[in-house]
């Protein structure tokens, strides 16, 4: 098919008249063209969305729910097809992953219809008496939306769906690589009765839209979710915007002398297959007490072996392939130089053969993986368990103190109170005890720590209106 991106209320193509393709990671097809958006087509979209957003925004909170719901409706009636694509177009096992993920997206789009409506404000005293204060939250106006491809629905919605719900108009740039799914969202979101004009897309390479919705003066706060890299170029393009930045992460896994091993086992084949192991949360290091190192990795190994890699769209199916190329080859050169530097394969560590497309990975382990391997110290973003061995929990959180990131960790450990303690000493926004490090509920605060590579502000239910509306304060003279 021939997709348009959509702006001030019409599906269209670039100015330029130039396209993309789009080729499906799990067969090799060419699933169809879109827009290769341009500069002066985000400049329109910017446009349109600055001679909407007062009127969306003069409405009330609960006008705005009404059409969010009506949102949330269509994408429960078009699931199959949402499902569907998300599977072709990204590559995610239809079965296992894609309706979940379909799911949450409905989920964002209502949980952002009812906190629109929650939305609450003060009235502190006046030091004179014959005044009255008023302070309120306000939409900023038009919010830029960035975002990655491993999760193209629900990514998109922890950004797009509050920004809406609390009255701002958005343009959106969605990654080439799923682009079919950001249509088939934007879909939903048309034919649900937006207003033309607050809500837009443009399709096309980030470095060049992209770059103009973060730069360009007319948007008034920036969406992102994406890689560290990514994040800090908007960073520096976007500066004196309010900025909520939702980046990397290399997800510690520690697994303490007294751990339940089974449970830490299964956690651990979700925290590293997941997504096929592009994840921001994915467990991208394993710290493993020296006293259940052994019993831990040949558990592992056992169970790595029953992630069947396979068509995506077979029942049984639990990994799919990776989304591109550039991910790939970023798996293969991690495993290189791991292995160069002294670790072990334990299992996998090449792409699977007799697939459609080279962009099928076998599950990998590794063990004694040592600091200064690439794996240890960067985000993989692949399908990886790379284990290094431990004395104690100081170890662990010296670990962690020391990385760039501080996305999100997780301990097992049988003693609450030690998991709690070490929970509170982990420099990370979110630790998991006892659970996978991919574990995660829609409506939580989520992001990096402060002075980490991980980001700035928060995604999840309410927590995300504090980027996209602003305080303001009225005061009123009785006379």
């Amino acid at each position: 098919m021939d997709y348009r991106m959509h702006i001030g209320g019409e599906w269209v193509e670039s100015e330029s008249g130039a396209t993309m393709e789009a080729t499906s990671p799990a067969t090799g097809e060419l699933i169809g063209t879109f827009p290769e958006g341009t500069r002066e087509d985000a400049r329109r979209a910017i446009a349109a969305a600055n001679a909407a957003w007062r009127d969306w925004a003069a409405r009330s909170a609960f006008e705005r729910a009404h059409a969010l719901e009506g949102v949330a409706d269509l994408v429960h009636e078009r699931r199959d097809d949402l499902a569907r694509t998300l599977t072709l177009d990204q590559g995610k096992p239809l079965h296992s992953e894609a309706y979940d993920e379909v799911g949450e997206l409905e989920e964002y789009f209502r949980m952002a219809a009812a906190d629109a409506t929650r939305i609450e404000g003060l009235m502190p005293p006046s030091i004179d008496a014959g005044k009255r204060v008023l302070v309120y939250r306000v939409p900023r106006g038009v919010v830029g939306a960035v975002t990655p491809w491993n999760w193209p629905y629900t990514m998109p919605a922890e950004i797009l769906a509050p920004a809406l719900a609390a009255g701002n108009a958005v343009v959106w740039s969605p990654a080439a690589s799923t682009t079919v799914c950001a249509v088939r969202l934007a879909e939903c979101l048309v034919d649900a009765g937006l207003p033309a004009g607050v809500f837009n897309l443009v399709t096309g390479p980030g470095s060049v839209v992209g770059d103009e919705i973060v730069a360009n003066p007319g948007t008034h706060a920036i969406g992102f979710i994406g890689s560290t890299e990514t994040g800090y170029k908007i960073a520096e393009r976007g500066a004196g915007k309010a900025l909520l930045l939702e980046m990397g992460g290399n997800g510690p896994v520690v697994v303490l002398d007294d751990a339940d091993v089974d449970r830490a086992v299964e956690a651990s084949v979700t925290a590293s297959f997941l997504c096929a192991g592009q994840s921001c949360t994915a467990g991208e290091l394993f710290l493993v007490h020296e006293a259940v190192h052994d019993e831990f990795r040949e558990k592992l190994a056992r169970r790595t072996q029953e992630v069947k890699v396979g068509d995506p769209f077979d029942e049984a199916t639990v990994m799919g392939p990776l989304n591109n190329e550039p991910v790939a080859a970023k798996m293969d050169e991690h495993v290189r130089d791991a292995i160069d530097r002294g670790a072990e394969l334990v299992a996998g560590g090449a792409r699977a053969s007799g697939f459609p497309t080279t962009l099928y990975y076998e599950p990998t382990v590794l063990d004694a993986v040592t600091e200064e391997m690439e794996v240890a110290r960067d985000e993989t973003f692949g399908p990886i368990v790379p284990i290094r061995t431990i004395a104690g929990e100081d170890d662990a959180l010296a670990t962690i103190e020391e990385s760039p990131y501080g996305l999100l960790a997780a301990v097992f450990t049988q003693d609450l109170r030690r998991g709690l303690r070490f929970a509170e000493a982990a420099r990370a926004g979110w630790v998991n005890v006892n659970a996978s490090s991919n574990y995660w509920e829609t409506h939580l605060p989520f992001g990096g720590r402060a002075g980490s590579r991980s980001g700035i502000g928060r995604v999840g239910g309410r927590f995300a209106f504090d980027s996209f509306t602003e305080l303001k304060t009225v005061v009123v003279e009785l006379g």
